[in-house]
């Protein structure tokens, strides 16, 4: 296994090295509309495609069947890649247990996470999201619990993408400092041009272990695919 996890973001890979080093906890942080769900399943799905590596999208909010169907009309079709790629709905454990107290609903998130680790022997893990994670956990310490949190994923030997909201106007990563924790930050944002028209752009603004660009590249979705180009006006290559 190589010793990188490839975003398949055409022309984004090569300026990160090839790819997210393994077992890193990434942030993948981004505006409302910036598709940072579509681009945390395209990873996922074309690993286990191209890669045959096996990877798990948790997801804590949009049930299973909307988001199967949203990434099947994008060209990714869920059921090519089921053996490799389990969508675990955490939301159907919301409705149900919906008086768990902060503790016991974190223990009961990772038991999931570590059953499917020792069942599937997956190695890339997406969790979407951690505002709705900080809203069920009901975390006393928000700073203190996502550290233990963070480092019990690393525990785990795999790569985590956390994707997580971020409000157009604010200029944080991140709402209890773990920005600081992650070994990655990925960030999309929404910049208008021309006045009338509105362009998706992706940053790499650290990734441990990584000689990387920290531009902004242009984001594209053609042809079943996620692409960059430069940004116009960007000297930089």
């Amino acid at each position: 296994m190589t010793d990188r996890f490839k975003t398949y973001i055409e022309g984004f890979d090569n300026k990160l090295g090839g790819g997210i080093p393994n077992e890193s906890i990434v942030l993948l942080v981004g505006e409302p509309g910036t598709m940072k769900s579509s681009v945390a399943f395209n990873m996922l799905f074309n690993n286990a495609d191209q890669e045959g590596r096996n990877g798990v999208y948790l997801t804590l909010e949009q049930n299973t069947t909307s988001l199967v169907r949203h990434m099947k009309s994008m060209g990714m079709d869920h059921a090519l890649v089921s053996e490799k790629l389990e969508i675990v709905d955490i939301g159907l454990i919301r409705q149900q247990l919906t008086d768990l107290q902060q503790d016991t609903w974190i223990q009961v998130l990772k038991m999931y996470v570590k059953n499917l680790k020792d069942r599937l022997d997956y190695d890339i893990l997406v969790i979407d999201s951690l505002p709705v994670l900080d809203v069920l956990a009901k975390f006393e310490d928000p700073r203190e619990d996502l550290f233990h949190f963070f480092e019990w994923l690393r525990k785990l030997d795999m790569t985590t993408i956390i994707i997580s909201e971020m409000n157009p106007d604010s200029k944080s990563y991140a709402k209890y400092d773990e920005d600081f924790l992650a070994d990655g930050i990925v960030y999309l944002r929404m910049v208008e041009t021309g006045g009338v028209s509105v362009q998706r752009q992706i940053r790499c603004v650290k990734m441990r272990a990584t000689d990387h660009s920290t531009d902004f590249y242009t984001l594209m979705y053609d042809d079943s695919k996620f692409k960059t180009t430069k940004v116009i006006g960007d000297s930089k290559k």
